[in-house]
């Protein structure tokens, strides 16, 4: 295919023949536009970019991959509102022309790595995705289910497949989390400063970073998730100097961020990682761990009547005063956001209940749970016309849409992603491999941990960062061992 190329290329622009081509078409394409410009239709002017980007498609996706992560977030979400499907514009039609790349090159060229297709970790993401399609196949709205297995394609593809090439190069990991925050950083301008116009009051901290993301759980979210990344640069001594400055100054951007959207599950996920990491360092052995979840678990359930009596008679609301904010996430008995999340877990376990093995179909929640809501249950921000979200879980959400074999794979996936990062981080003499693995699986627990409550992993805002991370530990594992991080800069440098 290449000599084929390159003849197509000698042909062209080889000599004098293909300057005089190059040359009328490019006054052809000046004249034809200089024509629609006066008539006022400017949508020729994106050719040029539209050529750069499917040479990329074929002859460099990783640049592709770059270029997807830069958009993402910045990209805009459209709804068709009738069958409520909607597409991130222009991230996820970038995605999918990377997903009929990967098959064509797949079938024509088949040099995909072997170690990756054999790795635990791709074996746990392709029985999710063969699950996906049997669930599918018996769903209830089978459209529904086939579009969210196509978009869970286009993400994992990309960001999983070629990103465990990608990474190969482990320049190419703090790279793509560069590639990530820059563009995040316009979206935290553009919400600060919307915020700022309304006192950053507690009440307009929930939409001001509409149209990039549409709530503050989803912008916490992705402030949570990048700061590990830029804590670890912090700390990372291989990084020049003037980079982990920099680092520092992103690191305080993104907390500053992450206090004022008033993500409370944001909150707790970081300090979750943050625990996390205070074993990890510590070197505090497993035994003691499950011995205190153990008392706590034993301690919970003697006092579980004290404890809900508690919990029943705390009307704290949301608040701008961030202690009282932070105590309203144990309100169960007056927060509507806390009592509908329990109404929607409620629900998904009553259609768990009636179809345990292969549940509703992927992504039918929203428009199958309305008839297992109790009125005694439900709340002021209640609905019946599924067009307010999902489960609220990244594991309740499978457990009704794909039975028990769905959420026993999410949980598998955390559990593997865990031990992986967790033998890379030990096995390693190099402490910037060790550095980069332990701060790719404490951003994925902030995300894990904040799948308890929220359910992202169908939107290309976390999808991007969250399967290009569990890449990268993968690719750490496979690769991190065949040579040091010094040869993959040098590498990348030449």
């Amino acid at each position: 295919m290449k000599d084929k190329i390159a003849l197509i290329q000698s042909y062209l622009f080889g000599d004098k023949r293909g300057f005089t081509i190059l040359y009328v078409l490019s006054a052809l394409f000046i004249g034809l536009n200089c024509y629609l410009v006066y008539r006022e239709i400017y949508w020729l002017l994106l050719m040029p970019l539209f050529l750069v980007i499917l040479y990329l498609y074929f002859f460099s996706l990783d640049k592709v991959l770059l270029l997807i992560t830069m958009v993402t977030p910045l990209a805009i979400n459209f709804t068709q509102f009738e069958f409520n499907v909607g597409i991130s514009v222009p991230s996820e039609p970038l995605m999918f022309g990377v997903l009929l790349m990967f098959v064509i090159k797949l079938f024509y060229t088949n040099d995909f790595d072997r170690k990756i297709w054999s790795h635990p970790m791709t074996i746990i993401i392709g029985l999710q995705l063969f699950w996906m399609l049997v669930t599918s196949i018996t769903s209830d709205l089978p459209l529904v289910s086939f579009k969210h297995l196509l978009a869970r394609l286009w993400f994992v593809v990309p960001f999983y497949f070629l990103g465990v090439h990608l990474f190969r190069k482990q320049f190419n990991i703090n790279l793509f989390v560069w590639c990530y925050t820059l563009p995040l950083l316009i979206v935290i301008g553009y919400t600060i400063y919307n915020h700022s116009l309304w006192g950053f009051d507690e009440r307009a901290g929930h939409w001001v970073m509409e149209p990039f993301y549409n709530d503050h759980t989803a912008y916490g979210m992705t402030l949570a998730l990048f700061i590990p990344m830029f804590f670890g640069f912090l700390l990372n001594r291989s990084l020049s100097n003037s980079t982990r400055f920099f680092s520092f100054l992103i690191l305080a951007v993104l907390l500053v961020a992450l206090v004022l959207s008033y993500s409370r599950a944001a909150w707790l996920s970081l300090a979750f990682a943050f625990l996390v990491f205070l074993i990890v360092i510590f070197k505090i052995k497993f035994k003691w761990i499950l011995s205190g979840v153990i008392v706590f678990g034993i301690f919970f359930y003697i006092f579980s009547f004290e404890i809900l009596d508690r919990l029943e008679k705390n009307q704290q609301g949301p608040s701008a005063n961030y202690v009282e904010h932070l105590r309203s996430i144990s309100n169960i008995s007056t927060d509507n956001s806390n009592l509908e999340r329990i109404n929607r877990w409620q629900s998904a376990l009553r259609m768990y209940e009636d179809r345990p093995v292969f549940g509703y179909g992927p992504g039918t929640y929203q428009f199958e749970y309305a008839p297992f809501q109790r009125s005694e249950e439900k709340t002021l921000i209640s609905t019946n016309a599924g067009d307010k979200g999902n489960a609220h879980s990244e594991y309740i959400g499978p457990l009704a849409e794909q039975g028990l074999p769905g959420m026993l794979l999410v949980i598998a996936l955390v559990v593997a992603m865990v031990i992986i990062a967790m033998r890379v981080y030990r096995n390693s003499a190099n402490p910037a491999v060790r550095n980069v693995s332990l701060s790719l699986m404490l951003s994925l627990m902030t995300y894990f941990l904040h799948g308890t409550m929220n359910n992202f992993l169908d939107t290309d805002k976390a999808s991007v960062p969250v399967w290009g991370f569990i890449a990268a530990i993968v690719a750490l594992d496979l690769y991190a061992k065949e040579k040091s991080i010094k040869g993959s800069e040098k590498e990348e440098s030449e």
